[in-house]
């Protein structure tokens, strides 16, 4: 399944974070598989996507940035090209 984090970095500042994944690396639990991310150029939001089976493996991933300044939103999100072959039979109901 695919999620989509949202983080927020405190006061706009990706400092923190950055130096830390410059440091340490970034370490996703086994069976949470990082996809790709985009940041806002004010720094305000990240977003990231991912994929895992178990949503719990987001929870340890988040609760290992702690202290790093960041909130986060998960959201699961469906790929438009599935959400049309879902949608496409009702399409011509009236």
């Amino acid at each position: 399944m695919l999620f989509m984090v949202i983080e927020r970095f405190r006061d706009r500042d990706p400092i923190p974070v950055y130096r830390r994944v410059r440091d340490a690396g970034i370490k996703f639990p086994e069976g949470l598989k990082y996809i790709g991310s985009w940041i806002e150029p004010n720094f305000d939001r990240c977003f990231q996507l991912m994929e895992t089976d178990d949503a719990r493996l987001l929870q340890e991933w988040i609760l290992n940035c702690q202290g790093l300044g960041m909130t986060f939103e998960i959201v699961p999100v469906v790929p438009s090209k599935e959400t049309r072959e879902v949608v496409a039979p009702y399409l011509d109901q009236t």
